[in-house]
């Protein structure tokens, strides 16, 4: 069955069984596929995730490899921040924010796949950190109260999730007045070929449910949120043995000489500290920096 034909619930339980079988495979494979799904590429090297090991705080056993940016190293958090990671999988992202807020904040990762809950449970027993909580629950519906989070962070997660606006409309209802959020995700530029848009491994996989880059940032202006920058952003690149699963040779060259780009861009979005609706600055800033930290898109470097 296409993921055109899933309700919301069937790609949700599709994303979740997939996700509990790569929360037992290796790092390095999940690596070298797409987002630890979608066929293993005999490329080695990393087709979404950027580098964790030079953070502080960085752990390797909870670094399954499905990230698709850094969005830890952009979110500005600071000492006795409250941190909400989105999709927070082993607890990668979570331990890099728990050494930003330190012993003085707290750090909470919500996923809804029990496997990953239980892995990054023990990893924050081995860790010994007791500031660190890892609650069960759909991003869609968070099992947190209103205007809670100083800061909030995803990797790689909201293009799994079918109902984007609802996402984005429960980050604000959760941030307080005045926080922010840095969010790592896939988007596009073009349209996908249908072999890959329609199917449910590359769904599961972070490409067939992204959505263009317009309209994802779209859904953050429509909710006021102000300061809208992109941080970083790379293109990403699928080698030809995993295209070769899904096109022929003749709509792999087509694909790989058309219009279309994958995306990876980290996010930056403020909530208002008024409660009432602020002027917003329509255009969106793009941070970019003299070091390699920054792809520009098309330009080979990632």
């Amino acid at each position: 069955m296409s993921i055109n034909q899933k309700t919301s619930e069937e790609l949700k339980e599709t994303v979740r069984n997939k996700y509990s079988q790569i929360s037992d495979q290796g790092a390095d494979y999940n690596a070298r596929s797409c987002c630890g799904t979608g066929g293993e590429s005999k490329k080695v090297y990393n087709i979404m995730t950027d580098d964790y090991s030079e953070l502080e705080g960085y752990n390797s056993d909870a670094d399954l490899g499905l990230g698709c940016g850094l969005p830890t190293e952009f979110a500005k958090i600071k000492k006795g921040d409250m941190v909400i990671d989105l999709g927070s999988g082993a607890g990668n992202d979570c331990f890099v924010a728990r050494h930003e807020t330190g012993f003085e904040g707290k750090v909470l990762g919500i996923d809804f796949t029990e496997s990953m809950i239980s892995k990054a449970r023990q990893n924050a027993e081995k860790l010994g950190f007791n500031n660190v909580e890892f609650r069960y629950g759909d991003i869609e519906e968070m099992p947190v109260s209103d205007n809670i989070a100083d800061v909030i962070v995803s990797n790689c997660v909201l293009n799994l999730v079918p109902d984007k606006p609802k996402v984005f409309s429960e980050i604000h209802r959760v941030l307080k007045p005045g926080g922010h959020f840095s969010i790592s995700d896939i988007v596009l530029e073009g349209d996908l070929p249908n072999s890959l848009r329609q199917d449910a491994e590359m769904y599961a996989g972070c490409v067939a449910g992204a959505i263009q880059k317009k309209e994802y940032l779209n859904h953050i202006r429509e909710l006021n949120f102000e300061n809208i920058t992109i941080q970083k952003e790379k293109p990403i690149e699928l080698p030809d043995d995993i295209l070769s699963q899904y096109l022929s040779d003749d709509e792999i060259n087509e694909f790989n000489s058309g219009g279309t780009g994958i995306y990876s861009i980290t996010v930056f979005a403020q909530k208002t500290r008024s409660t009432e609706t602020s002027t917003r600055n329509e255009t969106i800033a793009i941070l970019e920096d003299s070091d390699s930290s920054y792809c520009q898109p098309g330009s080979g470097c990632c």
